[in-house]
């Protein structure tokens, strides 16, 4: 009698979401930041009286629906360093000031999303103005930590900008309608006829190699939607999904409540079927390991403990360029508008309705 072995299974685990959400290599660090901010007080910040009971400076309360995180004044976290990874920040609502060592400065926000090569040093600051002053300020966003291999890690820093508008995004339909939709942030996704193509990663980023098999998408699944995942084609890829939003899924055919990680198996197409009334959202992060050893402490993520020793000690020496903004915590003013100014001179600026 021949027998039939059963395929392996496309999950390999699942596991409640927690504070940092876990992640596999090449990532090192996932949050997901949705805080429903009040009306601002004409100066960026909530009004003083929401400020008390928070341990200021370090305020990760979640009180009332959001936290000040490192401000005083105005949510977010003022100037800081980095060095030897990437950090890649999707705001979906809301915006972000950026401020970096470099002289460069941004404001971000409603599906934009920065690409910040550390490498050999940056100090950047991230404030979350709270621009309207009569309704509240929703602010929402992932920012994923990247590795750097150490061919890369003390690299010039750059930062890219990813603006909404030009970021790859595709809607499936299933037989009875509906919709699932994929926000390609990066690695290609293959659609009806052909690949979704994202845009271009950082040169030194480990994204931009191609057998890195590197992906971060968003999905959104209709009620009831049915998509299927396809597989990765890389060499020893891993993938991880996080389920964030929503309230159960059904996925290989296995039930999942919302605020669960799945680490899937890579290789594998796998079923996912909306089974609540309202839409589920999940981020997906993929990429080939980068396979060599880590050394972090807090913002310095280096090969071996020599060099953050060296890390430090170079911090402490150079502060990475210094500081050419008037305090730790810049804000750049009023305007809607969604800017960047690089360090070269170049400005790209984009008129917004939005506040």
């Amino acid at each position: 009698m021949t027998t039939h072995a059963s395929p392996p299974p496309a999950i390999l685990s699942i596991a409640p979401l927690a504070m940092p959400w876990d992640t596999l290599d090449p990532f090192l660090f996932c949050v997901h930041h949705d805080d429903a901010y009040p009306p601002g007080n004409g100066r960026y910040g909530p009004d003083a009286a929401l400020l008390k009971g928070r341990q200021m400076g370090s305020d990760f309360s979640g009180q009332g629906g959001w936290s000040m995180y490192h401000g005083q004044q105005v949510p977010g976290f003022p100037a800081h360093p980095h060095r030897g990874f990437e950090t890649v920040t999707i705001v979906r609502q809301g915006r972000i000031d950026h401020s970096d060592s470099l002289g460069a400065g941004a404001r971000f926000g409603g599906g934009d999303v920065q690409w910040l090569t550390a490498g050999k040093g940056i100090v950047h600051a991230e404030m979350f103005p709270l621009l309207q002053t009569t309704q509240p300020n929703p602010l929402e966003l992932f920012q994923i930590w990247l590795n750097l291999p150490a061919a890369s890690k003390m690299v010039d820093p750059h930062f890219t900008m990813f603006w909404s508008q030009d970021i790859p995004r595709h809607s499936f339909t299933d037989d009875a309608g509906r919709a699932t939709e994929v926000v390609c942030i990066a690695g290609a996704l293959p659609v009806p006829g052909g690949v979704t193509e994202p845009l271009s990663p950082p040169p030194d980023s480990w994204a931009s190699r191609p057998h890195a098999d590197l992906a971060i998408w968003t999905l959104r699944l209709a009620p009831g939607a049915h998509w299927t995942l396809p597989a990765s084609t890389g060499d020893g890829t891993r993938r991880k999904l996080y389920f964030f939003a929503g309230s159960r899924l059904a996925i290989d055919g296995q039930a999942v409540a919302v605020r669960h990680s799945l680490e899937l198996r890579a290789g594998a197409a796998v079923t996912l079927v909306n089974e609540g009334a309202e839409a589920a959202e999940l981020l997906m992060l993929q990429g080939r390991p980068i396979g060599e050893p880590v050394a972090q402490y807090g913002p310095f993520v280096m090969n071996t403990e020599q060099q953050l020793r060296q890390a430090f000690e170079d911090y402490r020496r150079t502060q990475f360029g210094g500081w050419p903004w008037p305090d730790p915590a810049p804000v750049h003013g009023d305007e809607a508008d969604r800017f960047a100014r690089h360090a070269d001179g170049r400005t790209e600026r984009f008129p917004s309705q939005e506040r």
